[in-house]
C-alpha cells in the first residue's frame, strides 16, 4: 500500500483526534484486519515515529529538568506504560476467544499496538531523566500505588472475565466501554497539555489516539453486530456493564487526576509564558485553565463519548 493510499484515518496528517474519530467512524473488524495493518500502520501511523516521535523532537528544558512538569509527566507516563502492558497481556485472552478470523485478526494487531505504546510511554522517561538502568525501578516507584489501587482492580475485574469465565463478547465490552471509553478522553486532554511544554509526548500522545480511534470503533462495532444477531445477550451484558461502572466509582481516579493536574499547573504558574495564545480546545487558552477545570473538561468528554458509542452498540440504556 503507497503512502496515497493509507486510509486516513490511519496517516499521521490526515487522522482526525481521537474524541472525533471515535465519536463519528464506523470500521468493523473485518476492514481492519492484519492486511489492513501491514499496510496501514507501519506505513502510516508509524513512518518515523517508531518510538512516537520523530528522534528531533524533544521536550523543553522546563519538562526534561527537574520541576512540577517534569513530576507530573513522569508519573503520567509511568502508569500509562503499566496500564497498557496490562491491557497487552488481557488482550492475549480476545485473541485465543476470538469466534472467527476477522475478530482474531484484529485483536492481534491491537495486541501489538498496546505492546508498543507501552513502550513509547516508558521509552519517554528516558528524556525525562530517567536512567536506562533505573527505568524499571523508577516506574515501579512512580506509579506502584496507583496500580495497585486502580489497574489490580480493573485488571482482575478484566480476567476474570476473560481468563476464568471464557467470555469473549463480555471481554470485549470491559476493554471498549469500561477501560478505553473511560480512558481515551484524557489521553486526548495529555496530547493538547503537552504540545507546547513537550511537543515528543504530546507526538506520542497523537500515535496512540490514531491507534485508539481503530480500538474504539472496532470494538463498538463487533458488540452491535453481537447484540444485532444475539438480542437475548443485551440484559446479560447490562449487568456487565452495571458491575463495571460500579466498581470505576470505588477507584480512585479523581484522586490520582488532581494530583497530577495540581503538579501541572503549578507548572503552568511557572512558565505559561511559554504557551502564549495556546489553545487547549477551542476557544480557551491553555494558559488560563485550572486543574479543576481540565479534570472537568476530561470528564465530560468522556461521558459524551460514552453516550454515543453506547447509543451505537445498542445499549444506550446503561448510562
Amino acid at each position: 500500500m503507497t503512502a496515497a493510499h493509507i486510509p486516513a484515518e490511519a496517516d499521521w496528517e490526515r487522522a482526525p483526534g481521537l474524541m472525533d474519530g471515535a465519536l463519528n467512524l464506523e470500521l468493523p473488524a473485518a476492514a481492519c484486519g492484519l492486511a489492513y495493518w501491514l499496510g496501514s500502520v507501519p506505513q502510516g501511523t508509524l513512518r518515523g515515529h517508531v518510538r512516537g516521535h520523530a528522534d528531533d523532537v524533544r521536550p523543553l528544558d522546563v519538562v526534561a529538568g527537574e520541576g512540577p512538569l517534569n513530576s507530573a509527566l513522569v508519573q503520567e507516563l509511568a502508569f500509562r506504560s503499566l496500564a497498557e502492558e496490562k491491557a497487552t497481556r488481557a488482550i492475549g485472552h480476545l485473541v485465543a476467544l476470538a469466534p472467527d478470523n476477522a475478530t482474531m485478526e484484529f485483536y492481534a494487531t491491537q495486541l501489538l499496538d498496546e505492546a508498543r505504546h507501552a513502550m513509547v510511554f516508558r521509552g519517554h522517561l528516558l528524556h525525562l531523566g530517567v536512567a536506562e538502568h533505573e527505568l524499571a525501578d523508577e516506574v515501579e516507584r512512580v506509579a506502584a500505588r496507583d496500580s495497585a489501587d486502580i489497574l489490580v482492580p480493573l485488571e482482575n475485574f478484566g480476567l476474570r472475565v476473560l481468563r476464568d469465565e471464557r467470555d469473549f463478547i463480555g471481554g470485549v465490552l470491559v476493554l471498549t466501554v469500561l477501560v478505553e471509553g473511560v480512558l481515551a478522553p484524557a489521553a486526548e486532554l495529555s496530547e493538547r497539555k503537552w504540545r507546547v511544554f513537550d511537543p515528543a509526548a504530546a507526538d506520542i500522545e497523537r500515535g496512540a489516539g490514531i491507534d485508539e480511534i481503530r480500538h474504539l470503533t472496532v470494538g463498538s462495532s463487533v458488540l452491535r453486530e453481537h447484540l444485532l444477531k444475539h438480542p437475548e445477550e443485551k440484559p446479560r451484558l447490562l449487568e456487565l456493564m452495571a458491575e463495571g461502572y460500579e466498581l470505576w466509582g470505588k477507584l480512585p481516579t479523581t484522586e490520582q487526576l488532581l494530583r497530577r493536574e495540581a503538579l501541572f499547573q503549578q507548572g503552568v504558574e511557572e512558565h505559561g509564558h511559554l504557551l502564549g495564545d495556546y489553545e487547549a480546545w477551542p476557544g480557551r487558552r491553555l494558559a488560563d485553565t485550572t486543574a479543576e477545570e481540565r479534570m472537568e473538561t476530561g470528564r465530560s468528554w468522556a461521558e459524551r463519548m460514552q453516550h454515543t458509542r453506547l447509543d451505537y452498540m445498542g445499549l444506550g440504556e446503561a448510562i
